[in-house]
């Protein structure tokens, strides 16, 4: 890249939502043929970057260079046209049809006025061939895993004469081998001489796969650096702005050998086809965290022990007495709640304000009839707000303006608002920076110090160790062993995790 021309360059660039700059005087730019990562913590500025890039929002200073022309795009399409497109975390394409129609959709060929489907699927095919993607043109697409349909996601971004490729946290709901097959897709296209914008939370992922990292704070440009230049723990120091030290480790309250009575219980609980016959034990005060390979049942115990899903077999106990869990409802009776790992579509409601998204569940627990006075609405949203740290500390805020981290703290305080003795929490980190990640991860620890029975299930086994007093090992829809989480580190936990179930002799 050294005597390179940049492909698409910001210079100055500056974006206002009335008095406040979400960027500041940024300078940013890509190359042909490198891929390069964009670090920062939420509410740093990297998703009115990309917009400023991709023609969602208007600079209000600054300016676009593409391929060494000035550039105002009045709309995402006006960016796809010029060869500029993105493929975000969530799948933005239709389940019900082809993948063919996905790929040239808006765009199909036509013969006598009437779209031609054999061509389509034809030239359908040569886009996939182009990428070494053995995917049938006329399946539907809703019929793939996820990674698949970002594949195809990415086919139809190429087959636009795509130049720069921006990808949204594209492996955030990926297995190891699915993340392998996305970054041989991005290194061909590296070859071919495009620039690749990749967003990830994944270190690990910025550095296997990323040339350069720019790094943004508070809207401003931090700095430009080649991954080989920089440490791993400079990095989140450059985005944090102060020392990873700041962030010890919980000290854990309980005898990891000895937990109390669990206050939870569950035997031989079984939803066929996620979990078979899993035993979990947690007690008040401790955090349990859930360990297990992509598709061993995590999301599906959950579930089922907070009534989101109704088992099919077992017995669920909480303090020593037999209950049913068979409905959300029923659960919070219970004081059970659960945080879905996908909190756009099962949890948060962007278009409603910070206020009118925390008080929500305890208005519905209280019923139509027994409303909640607005003062005292207020009052409960702004003390959350204030015990969470949420950012902007604004009641009126709309939810949908909020960073992935205070999103995240938003749904928290929902649930805290309805004083649960059980959290089950499924990747409450997931999609959110470094640092808001760690703020999460104390306030779990804090509130299990404070009494609560807390379920924690990630797909990041460091997390899990650093936030668990016991880690539970799922393989195959059952709990194989739980181990005290300080007797573990990485690898061992690994190796756990990845253990094949022998069969019974």
């Amino acid at each position: 890249m050294d005597g390179a021309k940049p492909l698409v360059e910001l210079e100055g660039a500056t974006v206002r939502f009335g008095a406040f700059a979400a960027l500041r005087g940024v300078d940013f730019r890509m190359y042909p043929g490198e891929v390069h990562s964009l670090m920062g913590e939420n509410g740093a500025g990297k998703s009115t970057l990309i917009k400023a890039i991709t023609g969602v929002l208007p600079l209000d200073e600054g300016a676009l260079t593409l391929a060494g022309e000035h550039v105002s795009f009045d709309n995402p399409r006006a960016a796809q046209a010029a060869g500029i497109s993105t493929v975000y975390q969530e799948v933005d394409l239709l389940g019900n049809v082809s993948v063919a129609e996905n790929i040239w959709l808006g765009r199909e060929p036509r013969r006598h006025g009437l779209i031609d489907n054999k061509a389509m699927r034809r030239q359908a095919a040569e886009v996939l061939d182009s990428l070494s993607l053995d995917i049938d043109p006329a399946s539907i697409l809703g019929s793939h895993s996820l990674a698949v349909q970002q594949l195809v996601a990415i086919a139809r971004a190429i087959s636009t004469d795509v130049r720069v490729l921006v990808l949204d946290e594209p492996t955030s709901s990926l297995d190891t081998d699915e993340v392998a097959e996305l970054f041989r897709v991005i290194r061909d296209l590296k070859q071919r001489g495009v620039a690749i914008l990749f967003v990830s939370h994944f270190l690990d992922q910025v550095y296997e796969i990323c040339d350069r990292v720019t790094v943004l704070r508070d809207g401003a440009l931090v700095g430009e650096y080649r991954t080989t230049d920089l440490l791993r723990i400079d990095l989140v120091q450059k985005m944090l702005g102060r020392d990873i030290a700041d962030f010890a480790a919980r000290e854990r309250v309980l005898e990891p050998d000895l937990p109390p009575d669990p206050f939870l219980s569950a035997r031989g609980v079984t939803n066929a086809p996620g979990i078979s016959e899993a035993d979990v034990d947690v007690a008040a005060g401790e955090v349990l965290g859930i360990a297990g390979l992509l598709g061993s049942g995590r999301t599906e115990l959950s579930r089922a022990l907070t009534g989101m899903d109704r088992p099919q077999a077992g017995v669920i106990r909480i303090e020593n007495r037999d209950v049913r869990i068979d409905s959300p409802r029923r659960a919070l009776q219970l004081g059970v709640v659960y945080s879905s790992e996908n909190r756009r579509t099962e949890g948060l409601l962007p278009e409603l304000s910070i206020l009118e998204n925390i008080v929500l569940a305890v208005q519905a627990q209280r019923g139509a009839m027994r409303r909640i006075p607005p003062t005292r609405q207020r009052e409960l949203a702004i003390s959350w707000i204030e015990a969470l740290g949420i950012r902007p500390a604004d009641p009126d805020r709309l939810v949908k303006t909020l960073s992935g981290g205070n999103q995240q703290k938003v749904m928290l305080a929902r649930l805290l608002a309805l004083s649960p003795r059980v959290l089950v929490l499924d990747e409450p980190t997931r999609g959110i920076d470094v640092g808001a990640k760690v703020e999460v991860q104390n306030l779990v620890g804090e509130l299990a110090d404070n009494g609560l029975a807390v379920m924690f299930i990630s797909a990041e086994l460091e997390e899990v160790l650093r936030v668990g007093d016991r880690v539970a090992v799922l393989r195959e829809g059952r709990i194989a062993e739980t181990v005290a989480a300080d007797t573990l580190n990485a690898d061992s936990l690994l190796a756990l995790v990845a253990q094949p179930d022998l069969p019974e002799a």
